[in-house]
């Protein structure tokens, strides 16, 4: 898995803004119960992020 920068959109005063992405393998999605269209949150701490059904 990579963790992929992507562009957004620009401010009026010409800053970047970017959305984060990571590809999830099928099989820990399906481990995990998630279906397509679910709301998730996430934790986060230093090197760590978890995701949760809400």
């Amino acid at each position: 898995m990579k963790l992929q920068k992507h562009p957004s959109r620009k401010s009026k005063e010409g800053e970047d803004y970017f959305k984060y992405e990571v590809i999830l393998p099928k099989e820990d999605i399906e481990i995990a119960g998630f279906k397509e269209g679910e709301e998730l949150r996430s934790e986060s701490k230093k090197g760590e992020i978890k995701l949760k059904r809400l």
